[in-house]
């Protein structure tokens, strides 16, 4: 194991975030190795660290006033061992290969836990849609779509949305692959509902997020309603978490952005809600601008100074980090114990440290990982494949309840992998032993490829 940890990190010496997720999983699956030694003589370590294909393109485009501009596409198609590559395309200056290895490597055992038939992926661009016209950004994204149609496809690959990808960019990206390839299908999830999107689609990973710490707190005979809660972020994951919290019941303090945080003491009701939607989607604001409106919160501009992160540092009893990688660092993970919190569920992709989780795990706290906890969304997606596929769309309730459903399968998958490999109630440690033995048992059936 050790031997293949260094020669990953000598090889792609500068991929810091991706070599993080690979030892994170590689740490946790040792006793299925020892268990299982064919695994090693089949190479599976080396082969899952390696993509099996990375896909590099130039983007040119031009701005509303004639400028041209060129940025880097990338696509990772990293394991298509139980179905096609399925993964989101991230739109943000910090794009890179390796957040986009990590990602992809994150997406393979995340999808696996789903129970649906989906392969893991990951792609983007390094352009920042922030400030761009419509105009603009549709111009990108179909210069984007020309260079990745060749590459994707119903049955090969099926990009979703990510940060900075929302349902106009995935319509602006559609209409462009439906132009070049001639054919209406399946090829991007998180469509708009009038041409084959699904109900439930954007709420799925802040929903199901919620969904999985209820079950988590449920092994504690605790019920979220009553519940004090952190949620950093302000995007898509972040207010799908805060509306499902509040319907559960649940008191939500606290919502971010890159400029900084708000707390409010009072609580984030539906009404407030509202108002930070409409900032965000819609508006295109920051978050400070919330106190402006309701002067009871308090604003708390980002410094980049601190080793800290003071969103962490309030009171509560819940905390769903819904931001980006790295966010909870060893500090603020002892801030958020030492002020009463018993559970933090990921909404995003790798929010904490490896030294925040090994406290968390240390302190019995209760902690599930992204590829468990933020499975929703990919799960909805799966499921806006099979209408797809069907020509047929499911009711909202319908959606809902199987989203509901696959996360408590999630959950169970999770804790029953813990318990046989020796780790009872280590999410962690579960989640990734069930993905990893799920994907490797399929890529033995299917030979050396």
């Amino acid at each position: 194991m050790t031997d293949i940890i260094r020669y990953m990190k000598n090889r792609d010496p500068y991929e810091k975030e991706f070599h993080q997720a690979v030892e994170e999983v590689f740490e946790t699956v040792q006793p299925v190795l020892d268990r299982y030694p064919d695994y090693r003589q089949a190479a599976i370590l080396e082969r899952l660290i390696e993509p099996e294909r990375v896909i590099q393109f130039r983007v040119s485009w031009m701005d509303d006033e004639g400028q041209v501009h060129v940025n880097r596409g990338y696509r990772i198609q990293m394991n298509s061992s139980i179905g096609p590559y399925k993964g989101g395309l991230r739109f943000h200056p910090s794009v890179n290969l390796s957040i986009l290895k990590f990602l992809a490597f994150e997406q393979v055992f995340k999808n696996a836990l789903t129970t649906l038939p989906m392969g893991g992926g990951k792609g983007g661009s390094d352009f920042d849609p922030k400030g761009r016209s419509d105009d603009e950004i549709m111009r990108f994204c179909q210069s984007f779509m020309i260079e990745l149609f060749r590459h994707i496809g119903p049955n090969t690959d099926v990009p979703a949305g990510d940060i900075g990808v929302g349902a106009r960019e995935i319509g602006y990206l559609f209409g462009m692959y439906k132009k070049l390839r001639n054919e209406f299908s399946g090829v991007l999830t998180g469509k708009s509902l009038g041409w084959g999107g699904s109900l439930i689609r954007p709420e799925a990973t802040g929903y199901g997020n919620v969904y999985f710490a209820s079950e988590m707190l449920a092994t504690r005979d605790e019920p979220l309603k009553g519940k004090t809660c952190l949620v950093s972020g302000s995007g898509n994951v972040a207010q799908f978490t805060v509306e499902k919290l509040i319907d559960l019941g649940a008191k939500v303090l606290t919502l971010s952005d890159s400029s900084g945080y708000i707390f409010d003491e009072e609580g984030i009701d539906k009404g407030k809600l509202e108002f930070i939607k409409r900032l965000k989607n819609i508006r295109r604001g920051r978050i400070r601008e919330y106190v402006d409106k309701y002067s009871e919160a308090v604003y708390t501009e980002a410094d980049s100074s601190l080793d800290y992160n003071p969103l962490w540092s309030h009171r509560a009893d819940c905390a769903f980090p819904s931001a980006t990688q790295n966010e909870i660092s060893e500090k603020d993970a002892y801030k958020l114990i030492n002020n009463s919190v018993k559970l933090v569920s990921e909404g995003a992709n790798m929010p904490s440290t490896p030294e925040a989780i090994k406290i968390f795990l240390d302190k019995n706290i209760l902690y599930a990982p992204g590829k468990a906890s933020n499975a929703g969304g990919v799960a909805v997606s799966g499921l806006e494949m099979a209408q797809n596929s069907m020509r047929i769309s499911w009711p909202k309730e319908e959606v809902d309840s199987r989203l509901k459903g696959i996360m408590k399968s999630i959950h169970k998958t999770c804790l029953d992998a813990s318990a046989e490999y020796g780790t009872p109630g280590n999410y962690m440690a579960g989640a990734n032993i069930a993905g990893f033995v799920k994907v490797v048992n399929a890529m033995i059936d299917q030979g050396l490829v």
